[in-house]
C-alpha cells in the first residue's frame, strides 16, 4: 500500500527519534546512531550525511549493494535537489529530474537482485 505524505512524515519522525536514542545508548563512543536495523522480513538501512540529512532504505534482508544505493541517492539529492533554486531544505522534493534519476537508481538496484553485486 502507498503511504500518504502524513504517514511518511510520521514514520520519518519516529525513525529520527529512534536514531537519536540509538546514538545516545550505543556502547560505541561517538556513535552516529542506527545504520542498519535487521528483521526477518526486511532490513532498514540509514545513511546520514555530514550535514545530518538521513536517507533511509527498506530492503529485502538478502539484498546486496544497499550502501552503494544510499550513496547514489545522496549523489542524486545533491545534484537535483540541492542545486535546484526552487528547493527549500526540510521540504518535500518536487523536482522531475530528481524523481527520474531516483527511479532509475532504484531500478538498477532491483535488477541486481537479492544476491547482486555488493559495494
Amino acid at each position: 500500500p502507498r503511504l500518504s505524505s502524513n504517514e511518511k512524515l510520521m514514520l520519518a519522525s519516529m525513525f529520527h527519534s529512534l536514531f537519536a536514542i540509538g546514538s545516545q545508548l550505543s556502547p560505541e563512543p561517538g556513535s552516529s546512531g542506527i545504520e542498519m536495523l535487521e528483521t526477518d522480513t526486511f532490513k532498514l538501512h540509514c545513511f546520514q550525511t555530514l550535514t545530518g540529512i538521513k536517507f533511509v532504505v527498506l530492503a529485502d534482508p538478502r539484498q546486496a549493494g544497499i550502501d552503494s544505493l544510499l550513496r547514489k541517492i545522496y549523489e542524486i539529492y545533491s545534484d537535483f535537489a540541492l542545486k535546484n533554486p526552487f528547493y527549500s531544505l526540510e521540504m518535500p522534493i518536487r523536482c522531475e529530474l530528481f524523481d527520474q534519476n531516483l527511479k532509475l537508481a532504484l531500478e538498477v538496484a532491483e535488477k541486481a537482485g537479492p544476491f547482486g553485486p555488493g559495494p
